[in-house]
């Protein structure tokens, strides 16, 4: 039934009708839970409520299914927006992004002039900037973009997803470039033909990874919220004497609040991944998909008075 429930929420996903229509009618249904709001400045209040506590941010407008160039060079736009509020709050932030919302889907021409300025922009306030991972299909072109980028800037890190049969090859290429990377299970419905199926090879394959990336000596994004990876790469790192600052551990925010409070007061970096936008239909479909709990909570929103 648990896997019934995901694959309806991900078809609901990239359902284009439903996204134009939550676009609409704006955050209802619980989704409030998952993204801090529609605007920056609701976001900058939640980055900065987050800050006081001590923990990071890295922040997300959200946009899917961009098909074309004036959408994508206005997405741009908000993300350099949200750039220069962070460098103008003073905020402990980062930005994440998806190629897609960039113009990836239009030509590399629009893709690439995007990223550039972003990155640009993102030098010159000093934020690091996150490429989100997207679906397998996209895969390689992504980390095409990355890698071209990473010549050209330093503030610039992707994610690579544990249950791609492709993964630990992704890791070994990747080496040469030093990167920083986010290290994360998956959160599209693929082909068991280019990803694993079942999900103990998928979290072996992430603690596989994960101790690769961090004894090549590069900097570790441990996004997760499974208490047996987090367990693993604390235990990993106390037996290689690897240090707190070459990792961080990440989570979506709204979700495992009190976890994140609990590992921040441990001493280690917590980071949390805050979307915001009209465009969170896509997202909060993904995070429904991935818990029943999450869905529980947003039917039992719904009849809250």
């Amino acid at each position: 039934m648990e896997q019934v429930m995901k694959n309806f929420f991900l078809f609901l996903s990239k359902n284009k009708p439903m996204t134009k229509l939550a676009k609409k009618y704006g955050l209802r249904f619980g989704a409030g839970r998952f993204v801090a709001g529609e605007t920056i400045n609701l976001a900058v209040d939640v980055i900065k409520e987050l800050n006081n506590k001590g923990l990071f941010v890295t922040i997300d407008y959200l946009g899917e299914f961009v098909d074309n160039e004036i959408e994508a060079n206005e997405m741009a736009d908000q993300s350099i927006e949200a750039i220069k509020a962070i460098g103008r709050e003073n905020l402990d932030s980062q930005l994440s992004l998806k190629m897609t919302s960039m113009g990836l889907d239009i030509s590399d021409q629009v893709v690439m002039r995007n990223m550039r300025r972003i990155l640009k922009a993102a030098k010159d306030n000093g934020v690091f900037v996150t490429i989100d991972m997207e679906d397998y299909s996209r895969c390689q072109k992504t980390i095409d973009i990355f890698t071209e980028l990473r010549k050209e800037f330093d503030n610039v890190g992707t994610v690579i997803q544990s249950y791609l049969y492709r993964t630990e090859k992704d890791i070994e290429d990747l080496n040469e470039y030093h990167p920083n990377l986010r290290l994360v299970k998956g959160a599209y419905k693929e082909s068991p033909e280019v990803a694993f199926p079942d999900k103990k090879d998928v979290d072996d394959n992430l603690k596989k990874i994960i101790k690769m990336h961090l004894l090549n000596g590069n900097y570790t994004a441990v996004a997760s919220h499974d208490d047996a990876i987090i367990e693993y790469t604390k235990q990993l790192v106390k037996e290689h004497n690897i240090p707190n600052d070459q990792f961080e551990f990440q989570m979506l925010y709204g979700i495992r609040t009190e976890r994140q409070l609990e590992l921040s007061n441990e001493g280690y970096k917590m980071r949390v991944y805050v979307p915001y936008g009209t465009d969170w239909y896509g997202y909060f479909m993904r995070r429904l998909a991935e818990r029943p709990a999450n869905v529980a909570f947003v039917l039992k929103g719904m009849v809250k008075k």
